[in-house]
């Protein structure tokens, strides 16, 4: 039995390419949780279909029980996991952990709670449940190592955003802290301004008035341009990489 959940429920023990049926419907309730836990922060649908959403609630909240444990039980067939210490390692392993904090909101809901913040907090929580879907893919793992190859690449350009960050924030308090002493008064209070022109989301909240202010903040918006691309490059050569390292890999093993 043990071999046999491992085999449906473990994408590293399935010898055929794809989901397995039991985690293909694991993966179909997940999406169905998750909008769930959507539809559930309407006030109008909430209200009137109450009962209906305490009862999805449980019906979730117990198949994902019954889920964990059938995976911290299938774990024993790795080598890694047999045994009482590895079963524990597998319980404080990424995924584990996910689908622990992910369950989290159905107990805590159970035992109830009268703060709003935090009742929101915990239903929101719900959509890790999500997440999950990343240990059914093996893609997840060509994008961690995609990740992890080009690490110093991106710590450079998150470096270099920083940089560019705090050089605006205080060429611009430079300019406009006199005009606009509210917006502009100090370099963290620039800071908001310069966050929101280099990732060139531009809310328009906060401007400059001044002439030499409305030049460096064109001058700004075109280095934030550079910014978003520059990671944006370094991620797609990574995940090209890594997929056609996987493809020759399966070809190999094909």
């Amino acid at each position: 039995m043990r071999a046999l959940l491992y085999r449906h429920l473990e994408p590293e023990g399935r010898p055929e390419p794809g989901l397995s049926p039991l985690n293909t419907l694991i993966a179909l309730l997940i999406l169905l949780a998750v909008i769930t836990v959507i539809a559930e922060t309407e006030a109008t649908l909430t209200g009137v279909h109450a009962a209906l959403f305490s009862r999805l609630e449980l019906f979730f909240g117990t198949v994902f029980t019954l889920e964990y444990l059938a995976r911290v039980h299938a774990a024993g067939e790795d080598p890694r996991y047999r045994g009482l210490v590895g079963r524990l390692r597998y319980m404080v392993s990424i995924w584990a952990l996910i689908d622990l904090v992910a369950l989290l909101p159905f107990y805590f809901g159970i035992l109830g709670t009268s703060n709003a913040f935090f009742l929101r907090l915990i239903r929101l929580l719900r959509l890790l449940r999500l997440s999950r879907l990343g240990r059914f893919s093996k893609a997840w793992d060509a994008l961690a190592d995609a990740l992890h190859t080009r690490m110093h690449e991106l710590m450079l350009s998150v470096g270099l955003a920083l940089v560019l960050l705090v050089l605006s924030s205080a060429c611009i308090y430079l300019v406009e802290a006199e005009q606009q002493p509210e917006s502009f008064g100090s370099i963290p209070r620039a800071l908001w301004w310069s966050i929101a022109t280099l990732t060139t989301v531009g809310y328009g909240d906060v401007t400059p008035i001044t002439t030499i202010g409305r030049i460096f903040a064109g001058v700004t918006a075109v280095a934030g341009i550079g910014l978003i691309a520059m990671p944006t490059g370094i991620l797609a050569a990574a995940f090209s990489d890594a997929f056609q390292k996987r493809r020759e890999q399966e070809q190999d093993h094909g």
